[in-house]
């Protein structure tokens, strides 16, 4: 009898499978030679027949060669962190593919000339927000407040409020990252209580800037109190005002979350705000302020460190100047039109056996924003055994699990989504009614 390891395709004949040459234009050699291996070992340890190489080894190669997955958002959080906050609108999409190539980012083509690095998504910054004699972007808003302690307090006192020191996500702390910058920091009031008159004590010779970091990611009620932005712009220093969320004007839904327009109106010198949250934008930190603090800013060394790249300036130029973003459109979905899409939705998975529900549920902001606020939404509920065979779908569907049930939240998914996603429950069916797939989600 002859082994039938003997019959395992070699490396060079599945190189030229006609198949894998188109995979190896688009993912590149190296990747599929890799799949080919695994797979090739699978054969010989009798886990796949070797004439089934190369299926295993299509089946093994992912859809891109960046290695991220994309996922549909069924969580009901808008903003998540762990799936990259703001989904980017069709319009900031297109501009991240004509930003990939060579650009004008910092040529002027009339003249022939150096130009200003990012001028068109800058100048779209400082139209969104004319309450600002200047503006800046850098990285993402931690980067910003590092640039602001760097650039004004090096050395000296940055005065905030205990109740402000904040731990912003994966273990890092504004204290910490104040202090990494040479600035020390001056903590005045208590946890739950802080005045004017704390502030005023504070304040010497050696008094960089008064900071107000807005608590963004959580919420301390009952006996408190803290200073507004108007009674510290007072101080005679300068004041520094953490918005995190990214609100560049009033938003009627979200009441509590601090704007950009309204800090910098009650006298902010300078307000750092995130681009991949509430403006629905890409990683961004962005500056807004006084010209001499924002110019102060910009000539500092540091500044080169901390600079965006052409992707995301393209991305937030289209995002400010275009039409609405997903997050604002989740935001301000209809909670009666999302419970009618579950319950179509629902109705076409009962019909073929799938013990689906139309429910309302609660949704939310997510990403530091907005918390305890609980947005009105609904959902497709499904038996939880679904939850892990979704998520390793394609689409990967990422919803979340309750009381024993898989619910698909509909507030973050559009609605031309609806059918790709009952046609990703219908694929499952039959496996989860057997009893084999998501035991553990149970």
């Amino acid at each position: 009898m002859v082994d039938p390891r003997r019959r395992v395709p070699r490396t060079d004949a599945l190189l030229a499978d006609p198949r894998l040459v188109d995979a190896q234009t688009r993912l590149g050699k190296a990747l599929v030679k890799a799949a080919i291996v695994a797979a090739q070992e699978r054969a010989r340890a009798g886990q796949i027949p070797p004439e089934a190489v190369a299926d295993a080894v299509l089946a093994a190669l992912p859809a891109g060669a960046g290695g991220l997955r994309p996922v549909v958002n069924a969580t009901g959080v808008i903003l998540h962190t762990n799936l990259g906050r703001a989904p980017l609108s069709a319009a900031a999409r297109e501009a991240v593919l004509d930003a990939a190539g060579c650009t004008d980012i910092e040529f002027e083509l009339k003249t022939g000339r150096r130009g200003r690095r990012g001028r068109t998504a800058l100048a779209a910054l400082a139209a969104a927000v004319p309450a600002a004699e200047d503006v800046h972007v850098v990285n993402n808003n931690a980067a910003g407040l590092v640039l602001a302690a760097t650039a004004m307090a090096f050395g000296r006192e940055i005065v905030v409020s205990r109740g402000e020191m904040v731990e912003i996500g994966d273990g890092f702390r504004i204290p910490e990252l104040l202090t990494s910058t040479g600035a020390r920091l001056r903590e005045v009031g208590t946890t739950n209580r802080t005045t004017l008159r704390d502030y005023a004590e504070a304040i010497t010779g050696e008094t960089g800037f008064v900071l107000k970091v807005h608590p963004s990611n959580f919420r301390i009620e009952g006996f408190t109190s803290s200073v507004g932005v108007g009674e510290l712009a007072g101080l005679g220093v300068p004041l520094v005002v953490d918005i995190g969320s990214g609100l560049l004007a009033p938003e009627p839904l979200l009441p509590e979350e601090p704007d950009a327009a309204t800090v910098l109106r009650e006298g902010a010198d300078l307000v750092t705000a995130s681009g991949d949250k509430l403006l629905g934008g890409p990683q961004a930190g962005l500056l807004l302020g006084r010209a001499s603090v924002v110019q102060r800013l910009r000539r500092h060394p540091l500044t080169r460190a901390l600079r965006v790249d052409k992707l995301a300036l393209a991305a937030l130029g289209a995002t400010l100047r275009g039409p609405a973003t997903p997050t604002a459109e989740a935001l301000h979905a209809d909670p009666d039109e999302l419970l009618r899409r579950a319950e179509d939705v629902a109705g076409d998975l009962v019909a073929r056996g799938v013990a689906a529900q139309a429910v309302r549920s609660d949704a939310t902001v997510g990403g530091g924003g907005a918390p305890g606020l609980v947005l009105p939404s609904a959902a497709v509920s499904l038996p939880g055994a679904y939850a892990e065979p979704l998520r390793r779908g394609d689409p990967a569907l990422v919803g979340r699990v309750e009381r024993g049930r898989c619910l698909l939240d509909l507030r973050c998914v559009p609605q031309h989504m609806d059918e790709a996603l009952r046609d990703a429950v219908l694929a499952l069916a039959p496996g989860v009614r057997a009893g084999t797939a998501g035991e553990g989600e149970r």
